[in-house]
C-alpha cells in the first residue's frame, strides 16, 4: 500500500465487516438460487420478480466492493473507519431486503396453494388479486354478541359507507371475524348473514365457533386475512375492547419500517395447574415447574403483527400448536422467530380513570379496557361512555397521513 500506513486493527475491522458482507450475500444466494422449472407448483420453480433482484443486488454489492478496494489505497484509519460504518449499514439495507424477498417468495407459495380450493359455499376457488392495504383489523366475535357489535358500530368503528371510504382512501379495513355455527346454515349462520346483508362488515372463517377453540380461529383469521389483503400489519382485537383508530394506525405507521414486528401490550403471567380454574392450561407441565410462568407474550384483548409474521402463520399453519389461550399459542409461534416484541401501554390503559386522564393531558390511549373483566366490564352498557370520556374524535383517523 502506498500512502499513509495504515493500523492492523483498522484493516482487521475492514476485512471483518467485507466478510460479513460477502457471507450474507454467499447466503442469500444458496437461499434464493433454485432450478427453473415450467411448473410454477413446483417446489424449484424460480420467481422471475425475486430473480432480477437478486441480479440487481449482486452488481450493486460488487460494485461498492470495488470502490471500497480503491478507496482505502493511501487512506488514513479514520477514513477507513467511516468506510466500514457505511458497509455496516449496506449490510443492514441487505438484510431488510433479503427480509423482504423471503415475505414475497412465501405469500407466493402460499397463494399457489389457495388456487383450487373450496369456499365456505363450495364453490370452485381460484386465487383473486390481493387488496392492497395499510391495516387489516379483526374484532374478534361470536354469534352471542350482536349487541356488542351494535355498540361498537356507535362509537369507534366507522359503517356503511363511511367504512368503505376509509377502507379505500386511507387502506384501514375492519371486519367482525366469525365462523360457523355447528350446525351450518343453521339459525345461527341465518341471523349472521343477514346482519352481512346490512353492514357488509364480517370476515367469515371456515371454522365452528367456540370458546375452546380460539387458538384455531386466531389462525385461520390471519391465513384468511393475508390470502385476501396485502396488508403491512394485521391487528386482532375483542368486541368488548374500545379502540382510537388514528392512535392505532400511528403507532404501526411507526414500526412501518421494521420487518419483523409483534406490538401488544406484553405480560407473562402464571401457568395455572389446577383444573377448573378460568385459563387453565392443560399442557402446564411443558412449562416447568408448578409456580413458573408463561414466556413474554402481548395480552389478547388486542395485538398487531407484521405482514411476513402473517405470512409465517399461513405457510405453518398445520403445525402451529395450540395451548389453552390464544395468547399465549401466538407467543409460543413468535418466541422463537426472529421478532421484536414491542411493549406498547397505550394498548391496555384501564376504564375509565387511566384513559380518560390520558385524554384529557392530550395523550390519547390506542385502546381501553378492564383486566379485572379481560375487556370493558359491561361493555354493552359502558361501551358509549368510555368512547365519550377516553375517544380521541371521530374525525382523528381520517387526519392520518399514511
Amino acid at each position: 500500500m502506498r500512502g499513509k500506513q495504515v493500523s492492523g486493527r483498522a484493516m482487521l475491522v475492514l476485512c471483518l465487516a467485507s466478510f460479513l458482507a460477502g457471507s450474507l450475500f454467499c447466503a442469500s444466494r444458496m437461499t434464493w438460487t433454485t432450478q427453473p422449472s415450467s411448473d410454477p407448483n413446483k417446489e424449484g420453480h424460480q420467481f422471475p420478480i425475486i430473480s432480477n433482484q437478486l441480479k440487481k443486488l449482486e452488481a450493486s454489492v460488487k460494485q461498492d466492493c470495488d470502490h471500497k478496494r480503491k478507496l482505502v489505497e493511501g487512506k488514513s484509519e479514520d477514513v477507513i473507519m467511516g468506510e466500514v460504518a457505511k458497509t455496516h449499514q449496506a449490510i443492514l439495507s441487505l438484510d431488510k431486503t433479503i427480509s423482504r424477498l423471503e415475505t414475497e417468495l412465501a405469500a407466493a407459495r402460499a397463494n399457489q396453494r389457495l388456487d383450487g380450493q373450496v369456499k365456505l359455499d363450495g364453490a370452485s376457488n381460484k386465487a383473486s388479486p390481493k387488496q392492497k392495504a395499510f391495516v387489516v383489523i379483526g374484532i374478534n366475535t361470536a354469534f352471542s354478541s350482536k349487541k356488542r357489535r351494535k355498540t361498537v358500530r356507535e362509537t369507534w368503528m366507522p359503517k356503511g359507507g363511511e367504512l368503505k371510504k376509509l377502507e379505500e382512501e386511507k387502506g384501514i379495513v375492519i371486519r367482525f371475524v366469525i365462523g360457523q355455527s355447528a350446525k351450518p346454515g343453521g339459525m345461527l349462520d341465518r341471523a349472521i348473514e343477514a346482519e352481512e346483508a346490512e353492514h357488509k362488515d364480517f370476515l367469515r372463517l371456515n371454522h365452528v365457533e367456540g370458546y375452546h377453540e380460539l387458538s384455531t380461529k386466531t389462525r385461520l383469521y390471519f391465513s384468511t386475512a393475508i390470502s385476501i389483503w396485502d396488508a403491512d400489519f394485521y391487528v386482532k382485537v375483542d368486541d368488548d375492547v374500545h379502540v382510537n383508530l388514528g392512535m392505532l394506525v400511528s403507532a404501526l405507521a411507526s414500526h412501518r419500517s421494521k420487518p419483523r414486528i409483534y406490538i401488544g401490550c406484553m405480560k407473562s403471567g402464571p401457568v395455572l395447574f389446577h383444573k377448573g380454574v378460568k385459563y387453565h392450561e392443560p399442557e402446564y407441565w411443558k412449562f416447568g415447574e408448578e409456580g413458573n410462568k408463561y414466556f413474554r407474550h402481548a395480552t389478547g384483548q388486542i395485538y398487531a403483527i407484521s405482514k411476513d409474521l402473517a405470512a409465517y402463520i399461513s405457510i405453518n399453519l398445520p403445525i402451529l400448536h395450540r395451548y389453552a389461550n390464544e395468547d399465549v399459542s401466538l407467543g409460543a409461534w413468535l418466541i422463537g422467530l426472529e421478532v421484536e416484541h414491542v411493549d406498547d401501554r397505550s394498548m391496555c390503559c384501564g376504564t375509565p380513570t387511566e384513559c380518560e386522564r390520558r385524554a384529557e393531558a392530550g395523550n390519547v390511549c390506542v385502546a381501553s379496557f378492564d383486566w379485572k373483566c379481560s375487556g370493558i366490564c359491561d361493555s354493552v352498557e359502558r361501551m358509549k361512555d368510555v368512547h365519550n370520556l377516553c375517544g380521541e374524535g371521530n374525525g382523528a383517523v381520517w387526519n392520518i397521513n399514511l
